[in-house]
Protein backbone atom coordinates (compact mmCIF):
# COMPACT_ATOMS: atom_id res chain seq x y z
CA UNK A 1 0.00 0.00 0.00
CA UNK A 2 1.33 3.26 -1.17
CA UNK A 3 1.76 6.33 1.27
CA UNK A 4 -1.62 7.65 -0.71
CA UNK A 5 -3.53 4.96 0.03
CA UNK A 6 -2.27 5.56 3.71
CA UNK A 7 -5.49 4.54 5.96
CA UNK A 8 -7.13 8.01 7.50
CA UNK A 9 -6.72 8.79 11.28
CA UNK A 10 -9.04 6.99 13.03
CA UNK A 11 -10.27 9.58 15.37
CA UNK A 12 -11.68 10.94 11.45
CA UNK A 13 -12.96 7.32 10.58
CA UNK A 14 -14.86 7.38 14.10
CA UNK A 15 -16.64 10.58 13.49
CA UNK A 16 -19.28 8.77 10.73
CA UNK A 17 -19.35 5.62 13.19
CA UNK A 18 -20.87 7.53 15.95
CA UNK A 19 -23.19 9.52 14.04
CA UNK A 20 -24.55 5.97 12.88
CA UNK A 21 -24.71 4.97 16.28
CA UNK A 22 -26.52 8.34 17.24
CA UNK A 23 -29.04 7.68 14.65
CA UNK A 24 -29.40 3.82 15.42
CA UNK A 25 -30.24 4.54 18.86
CA UNK A 26 -32.94 7.29 17.59
CA UNK A 27 -34.69 5.25 15.31
CA UNK A 28 -34.97 2.51 17.53
CA UNK A 29 -37.30 4.04 19.95
CA UNK A 30 -39.67 3.70 17.00
CA UNK A 31 -38.44 1.63 14.60
CA UNK A 32 -37.39 -2.52 15.02
CA UNK A 33 -35.09 -4.19 13.59
CA UNK A 34 -34.46 -3.57 9.42
CA UNK A 35 -30.45 -2.75 10.71
CA UNK A 36 -29.57 -3.38 6.96
CA UNK A 37 -31.76 -1.22 5.38
CA UNK A 38 -30.87 1.45 8.07
CA UNK A 39 -27.25 1.26 7.24
CA UNK A 40 -28.12 1.16 3.45
CA UNK A 41 -30.20 4.35 3.78
CA UNK A 42 -27.02 6.00 5.99
CA UNK A 43 -24.25 5.13 3.32
CA UNK A 44 -26.46 6.45 0.47
CA UNK A 45 -26.64 9.61 2.67
CA UNK A 46 -23.17 10.46 3.60
CA UNK A 47 -22.12 9.52 -0.51
CA UNK A 48 -25.00 12.01 -1.61
CA UNK A 49 -26.21 9.24 -3.23
CA UNK A 50 -30.12 8.40 -3.75
CA UNK A 51 -32.20 5.39 -2.83
CA UNK A 52 -34.88 3.35 -4.04
CA UNK A 53 -37.32 1.24 -1.64
CA UNK A 54 -39.14 -1.71 -2.62
CA UNK A 55 -41.26 -3.45 -0.42
CA UNK A 56 -44.91 -5.04 0.20
CA UNK A 57 -46.85 -2.25 2.22
CA UNK A 58 -46.94 -2.29 6.32
CA UNK A 59 -43.02 -2.85 6.39
CA UNK A 60 -42.50 0.81 7.69
CA UNK A 61 -41.28 2.25 4.52
CA UNK A 62 -42.92 5.44 4.62
CA UNK A 63 -42.13 5.82 8.78
CA UNK A 64 -38.47 4.41 8.85
CA UNK A 65 -38.02 7.50 6.10
CA UNK A 66 -40.01 10.22 8.08
CA UNK A 67 -38.04 8.96 11.26
CA UNK A 68 -34.43 9.03 9.84
CA UNK A 69 -35.73 12.67 9.08
CA UNK A 70 -36.46 13.55 12.40
CA UNK A 71 -32.70 12.06 13.30
CA UNK A 72 -31.36 15.39 11.05
CA UNK A 73 -31.84 18.91 11.46
CA UNK A 74 -32.97 18.89 8.32
CA UNK A 75 -36.21 20.11 6.33
CA UNK A 76 -38.59 17.03 5.21
CA UNK A 77 -41.16 16.60 2.25
CA UNK A 78 -43.18 14.03 1.49
CA UNK A 79 -44.74 13.72 -1.76
CA UNK A 80 -47.42 11.07 -2.49
CA UNK A 81 -47.47 10.05 -6.12
CA UNK A 82 -50.65 9.79 -7.60
CA UNK A 83 -51.75 9.38 -11.84
CA UNK A 84 -52.98 12.82 -11.62
CA UNK A 85 -49.83 14.30 -9.96
CA UNK A 86 -48.41 16.74 -12.44
CA UNK A 87 -44.70 17.69 -13.08
CA UNK A 88 -45.55 21.29 -11.50
CA UNK A 89 -46.96 19.85 -8.39
CA UNK A 90 -43.64 17.87 -7.32
CA UNK A 91 -41.12 20.72 -8.71
CA UNK A 92 -43.37 24.18 -8.23
CA UNK A 93 -44.40 26.79 -10.40
CA UNK A 94 -44.60 30.05 -11.78
CA UNK A 95 -47.77 32.25 -10.42
CA UNK A 96 -48.93 35.92 -11.13
CA UNK A 97 -48.36 38.14 -7.83
CA UNK A 98 -49.64 41.68 -7.89
CA UNK A 99 -47.81 44.38 -5.85
CA UNK A 100 -50.56 46.01 -4.15
CA UNK A 101 -48.56 49.16 -3.67
CA UNK A 102 -48.04 50.09 -7.14
CA UNK A 103 -50.17 47.75 -8.92
CA UNK A 104 -47.54 45.90 -11.10
CA UNK A 105 -47.74 42.21 -12.08
CA UNK A 106 -44.53 39.93 -11.78
CA UNK A 107 -43.79 36.20 -12.11
CA UNK A 108 -42.76 34.63 -9.14
CA UNK A 109 -41.66 31.25 -8.69
CA UNK A 110 -43.69 29.75 -5.75
CA UNK A 111 -41.04 25.63 -4.73
CA UNK A 112 -42.40 22.75 -4.85
CA UNK A 113 -41.84 19.85 -2.34
CA UNK A 114 -38.67 18.93 -3.81
CA UNK A 115 -37.10 22.15 -2.39
CA UNK A 116 -36.30 20.06 0.97
CA UNK A 117 -33.34 18.62 2.26
CA UNK A 118 -34.87 14.91 2.43
CA UNK A 119 -37.73 14.11 -0.18
CA UNK A 120 -39.80 11.21 0.41
CA UNK A 121 -41.54 9.94 -2.89
CA UNK A 122 -43.90 7.67 -1.97
CA UNK A 123 -45.13 5.01 -4.48
CA UNK A 124 -43.22 6.49 -7.09
CA UNK A 125 -44.94 4.06 -9.43
CA UNK A 126 -47.79 5.37 -9.32
CA UNK A 127 -47.45 8.02 -11.63
CA UNK A 128 -47.16 8.30 -14.82
CA UNK A 129 -43.45 8.76 -16.75
CA UNK A 130 -43.29 12.66 -17.42
CA UNK A 131 -44.06 13.30 -13.94
CA UNK A 132 -41.23 10.48 -12.47
CA UNK A 133 -38.98 12.24 -15.07
CA UNK A 134 -39.09 15.88 -13.35
CA UNK A 135 -36.92 13.95 -10.81
CA UNK A 136 -34.41 13.50 -13.33
CA UNK A 137 -32.94 16.67 -13.40
CA UNK A 138 -33.38 17.47 -9.69
CA UNK A 139 -31.20 13.88 -8.22
CA UNK A 140 -29.08 14.43 -11.08
CA UNK A 141 -27.67 18.31 -10.85
CA UNK A 142 -29.63 19.45 -7.87
CA UNK A 143 -31.77 21.86 -9.47
CA UNK A 144 -34.61 22.28 -11.28
CA UNK A 145 -35.42 24.44 -14.72
CA UNK A 146 -38.72 26.49 -14.90
CA UNK A 147 -38.92 28.07 -18.02
CA UNK A 148 -35.39 29.33 -18.64
CA UNK A 149 -34.70 30.13 -14.83
CA UNK A 150 -32.45 27.24 -13.03
CA UNK A 151 -33.61 27.02 -9.36
CA UNK A 152 -30.67 25.62 -6.96
CA UNK A 153 -32.15 22.83 -4.56
CA UNK A 154 -30.62 22.74 -0.89
CA UNK A 155 -27.49 21.18 -0.04
CA UNK A 156 -27.63 18.20 1.23
CA UNK A 157 -30.14 16.70 -0.62
CA UNK A 158 -31.80 13.25 -0.61
CA UNK A 159 -34.39 11.84 -2.29
CA UNK A 160 -35.61 8.76 -0.86
CA UNK A 161 -38.38 6.64 -2.88
CA UNK A 162 -40.85 3.84 -1.92
CA UNK A 163 -42.77 0.83 -4.42
CA UNK A 164 -44.76 -1.50 -3.61
CA UNK A 165 -44.00 -4.46 -6.08
CA UNK A 166 -47.38 -6.77 -5.58
CA UNK A 167 -49.37 -4.49 -7.28
CA UNK A 168 -49.17 -4.07 -11.28
CA UNK A 169 -52.43 -2.21 -11.93
CA UNK A 170 -52.64 1.21 -12.89
CA UNK A 171 -48.90 1.82 -12.43
CA UNK A 172 -45.98 3.10 -14.17
CA UNK A 173 -42.59 0.78 -13.50
CA UNK A 174 -39.59 3.16 -13.78
CA UNK A 175 -37.62 2.60 -16.68
CA UNK A 176 -33.96 1.89 -16.08
CA UNK A 177 -32.26 5.01 -16.79
CA UNK A 178 -34.04 6.89 -14.08
CA UNK A 179 -33.49 3.82 -12.08
CA UNK A 180 -30.02 4.38 -12.56
CA UNK A 181 -29.93 7.85 -10.86
CA UNK A 182 -30.76 5.93 -7.69
CA UNK A 183 -27.59 4.96 -5.72
CA UNK A 184 -28.98 1.84 -3.90
CA UNK A 185 -32.28 -0.40 -4.51
CA UNK A 186 -33.11 -1.98 -1.33
CA UNK A 187 -35.30 -4.31 -0.63
CA UNK A 188 -37.35 -4.19 3.00
CA UNK A 189 -38.38 -7.79 3.53
CA UNK A 190 -40.80 -9.09 6.16
CA UNK A 191 -39.26 -8.65 9.91
CA UNK A 192 -38.52 -11.86 11.90
CA UNK A 193 -40.37 -13.52 14.47
CA UNK A 194 -39.37 -11.63 17.39
CA UNK A 195 -39.08 -8.27 15.47
CA UNK A 196 -42.72 -8.27 14.83
CA UNK A 197 -43.75 -9.74 18.14
CA UNK A 198 -41.84 -6.50 19.48
CA UNK A 199 -43.89 -4.60 16.70
CA UNK A 200 -47.46 -5.85 17.96
CA UNK A 201 -46.23 -4.85 21.11
CA UNK A 202 -45.11 -1.19 20.90
CA UNK A 203 -47.75 0.00 18.53
CA UNK A 204 -50.64 -1.53 20.13
CA UNK A 205 -49.72 0.18 23.36
CA UNK A 206 -49.67 3.79 24.09
CA UNK A 207 -46.19 4.98 24.37
CA UNK A 208 -44.98 6.95 21.94
CA UNK A 209 -40.81 7.43 21.29
CA UNK A 210 -39.71 10.81 20.98
CA UNK A 211 -37.16 11.12 18.55
CA UNK A 212 -34.40 13.90 18.75
CA UNK A 213 -32.33 15.35 16.04
CA UNK A 214 -28.54 14.21 16.20
CA UNK A 215 -27.03 15.59 13.66
CA UNK A 216 -26.93 19.15 11.44
CA UNK A 217 -26.85 19.82 7.96
CA UNK A 218 -23.66 21.22 8.35
CA UNK A 219 -22.38 17.71 9.90
CA UNK A 220 -23.62 15.94 7.27
CA UNK A 221 -21.91 17.83 4.81
CA UNK A 222 -18.75 17.40 6.54
CA UNK A 223 -19.30 14.00 6.99
CA UNK A 224 -20.27 13.75 2.86
CA UNK A 225 -16.75 15.10 2.45
CA UNK A 226 -14.88 12.89 4.63
CA UNK A 227 -16.00 9.92 2.79
CA UNK A 228 -14.36 11.33 -0.19
CA UNK A 229 -11.31 11.11 1.14
CA UNK A 230 -11.01 7.66 2.60
CA UNK A 231 -8.80 5.81 0.36
CA UNK A 232 -9.28 2.70 -1.91
CA UNK A 233 -6.47 0.22 -3.09
CA UNK A 234 -5.92 -0.68 -6.77
CA UNK A 235 -6.85 -4.11 -5.68
CA UNK A 236 -10.76 -2.89 -4.52
CA UNK A 237 -10.81 -0.94 -7.62
CA UNK A 238 -10.67 -3.99 -9.85
CA UNK A 239 -12.57 -6.13 -7.79
CA UNK A 240 -15.33 -3.92 -8.51
CA UNK A 241 -14.71 -3.43 -11.69
CA UNK A 242 -14.26 -6.63 -12.56
CA UNK A 243 -17.86 -7.32 -10.90
CA UNK A 244 -19.27 -4.92 -12.81
CA UNK A 245 -17.92 -5.67 -16.42
CA UNK A 246 -19.20 -9.22 -16.20
CA UNK A 247 -22.69 -7.88 -16.41
CA UNK A 248 -22.52 -6.91 -19.82
CA UNK A 249 -23.37 -9.15 -22.55
CA UNK A 250 -21.18 -10.42 -24.98
CA UNK A 251 -18.05 -8.95 -23.71
CA UNK A 252 -14.62 -10.71 -23.18
CA UNK A 253 -14.62 -12.95 -20.44
CA UNK A 254 -18.21 -12.30 -19.24
CA UNK A 255 -18.90 -16.18 -17.44
CA UNK A 256 -21.29 -17.74 -19.82
CA UNK A 257 -24.24 -17.76 -17.65
CA UNK A 258 -24.19 -14.15 -18.19
CA UNK A 259 -24.87 -14.51 -21.84
CA UNK A 260 -27.39 -16.56 -21.42
CA UNK A 261 -29.60 -14.85 -18.71
CA UNK A 262 -28.63 -11.38 -19.31
CA UNK A 263 -30.11 -9.06 -21.32
CA UNK A 264 -28.32 -5.56 -20.46
CA UNK A 265 -25.63 -5.03 -18.23
CA UNK A 266 -24.71 -2.55 -15.77
CA UNK A 267 -22.76 0.85 -17.02
CA UNK A 268 -19.93 3.05 -15.11
CA UNK A 269 -22.26 4.70 -12.57
CA UNK A 270 -22.31 1.25 -10.96
CA UNK A 271 -18.46 1.22 -10.30
CA UNK A 272 -18.66 4.77 -8.97
CA UNK A 273 -21.28 3.46 -6.43
CA UNK A 274 -20.35 0.59 -5.17
CA UNK A 275 -16.56 2.45 -4.44
CA UNK A 276 -18.46 5.58 -2.77
CA UNK A 277 -20.72 3.02 -0.84
CA UNK A 278 -17.45 1.03 0.34
CA UNK A 279 -15.87 4.55 1.70
CA UNK A 280 -19.22 5.13 3.54
CA UNK A 281 -19.55 1.64 4.82
CA UNK A 282 -15.76 1.40 6.00
CA UNK A 283 -16.38 4.76 8.37
CA UNK A 284 -19.66 3.07 9.21
CA UNK A 285 -17.76 0.50 10.29
CA UNK A 286 -15.00 2.32 12.23
CA UNK A 287 -12.36 1.83 9.63
CA UNK A 288 -11.17 4.20 7.40
CA UNK A 289 -9.85 2.24 4.53
CA UNK A 290 -12.06 -0.23 2.41
CA UNK A 291 -12.29 -3.86 1.71
CA UNK A 292 -12.95 -6.12 -1.01
CA UNK A 293 -16.03 -7.16 1.81
CA UNK A 294 -17.36 -3.90 1.97
CA UNK A 295 -17.84 -4.27 -2.35
CA UNK A 296 -19.27 -7.89 -1.73
CA UNK A 297 -22.14 -6.59 0.74
CA UNK A 298 -22.76 -3.61 -1.27
CA UNK A 299 -23.08 -5.26 -4.72
CA UNK A 300 -26.93 -6.63 -4.16
CA UNK A 301 -28.37 -2.90 -3.71
CA UNK A 302 -25.77 -0.97 -6.29
CA UNK A 303 -26.41 -3.50 -9.25
CA UNK A 304 -29.81 -5.43 -8.71
CA UNK A 305 -31.53 -2.12 -10.50
CA UNK A 306 -28.86 -1.64 -13.40
CA UNK A 307 -28.83 -5.17 -14.78
CA UNK A 308 -31.90 -6.53 -16.75
CA UNK A 309 -32.41 -10.32 -17.04
CA UNK A 310 -34.01 -11.74 -19.91
CA UNK A 311 -37.01 -13.87 -20.98
CA UNK A 312 -35.06 -17.07 -20.24
CA UNK A 313 -34.54 -16.24 -17.34
CA UNK A 314 -37.83 -14.97 -16.13
CA UNK A 315 -39.44 -17.63 -17.21
CA UNK A 316 -37.06 -20.08 -14.74
CA UNK A 317 -38.00 -17.46 -11.74
CA UNK A 318 -34.08 -16.23 -11.84
CA UNK A 319 -33.89 -12.54 -10.77
CA UNK A 320 -31.09 -10.43 -10.81
CA UNK A 321 -29.86 -10.76 -7.41
CA UNK A 322 -29.55 -14.45 -8.49
CA UNK A 323 -27.17 -13.60 -10.98
CA UNK A 324 -25.31 -10.90 -9.01
CA UNK A 325 -24.79 -14.24 -6.36
CA UNK A 326 -23.71 -16.65 -9.19
CA UNK A 327 -20.55 -13.63 -10.17
CA UNK A 328 -19.72 -12.77 -6.77
CA UNK A 329 -19.12 -17.21 -6.60
CA UNK A 330 -17.11 -17.12 -9.81
CA UNK A 331 -15.01 -14.02 -8.76
CA UNK A 332 -11.77 -14.54 -6.90
CA UNK A 333 -11.24 -11.98 -3.61
CA UNK A 334 -7.49 -12.60 -3.48
CA UNK A 335 -5.64 -9.85 -5.32
CA UNK A 336 -3.02 -12.57 -7.08
CA UNK A 337 -5.95 -15.27 -7.72
CA UNK A 338 -7.79 -12.26 -9.51
CA UNK A 339 -4.76 -10.79 -11.74
CA UNK A 340 -3.70 -14.47 -12.54
CA UNK A 341 -6.98 -16.11 -13.27
CA UNK A 342 -7.22 -16.03 -17.69
CA UNK A 343 -10.87 -15.30 -17.56
CA UNK A 344 -9.82 -11.81 -15.74
CA UNK A 345 -7.32 -10.45 -17.87
CA UNK A 346 -9.60 -10.34 -20.66
CA UNK A 347 -11.74 -8.71 -18.80
CA UNK A 348 -8.83 -6.40 -17.79
CA UNK A 349 -7.22 -6.05 -20.91
CA UNK A 350 -10.92 -4.89 -23.08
Amino acid sequence: MTAADAPLDLAQAQKLHDAREAIREQLGKVIVGQEEVIDDLLICLFSRGHCLLEGVPGLAKTLMISTLAQTLELSFSRVQFTPDLMPADVTGTEIIQEDRATGNRELRFMEGPLFANVVLADEINRTPPKTQAALLEAMQERQVTVGRVRHRLPDPFFVLATQNPIEQEGTYPLPEAQQDRFMFKVFVRYPNFDEEFEVAKRTTGSAVGEVKPVLTGDDILELQKLVRQVPVSDHVVRFALSLVRQTRVGSDGVPDFVDDLVGWGAGPRAVQFLILGGKARALLNGRGYVQVDDIVALAGPVLRHRMVVNFTAESDGITSDDVITRILDVTPQDEDELVRDARFKKIFAS
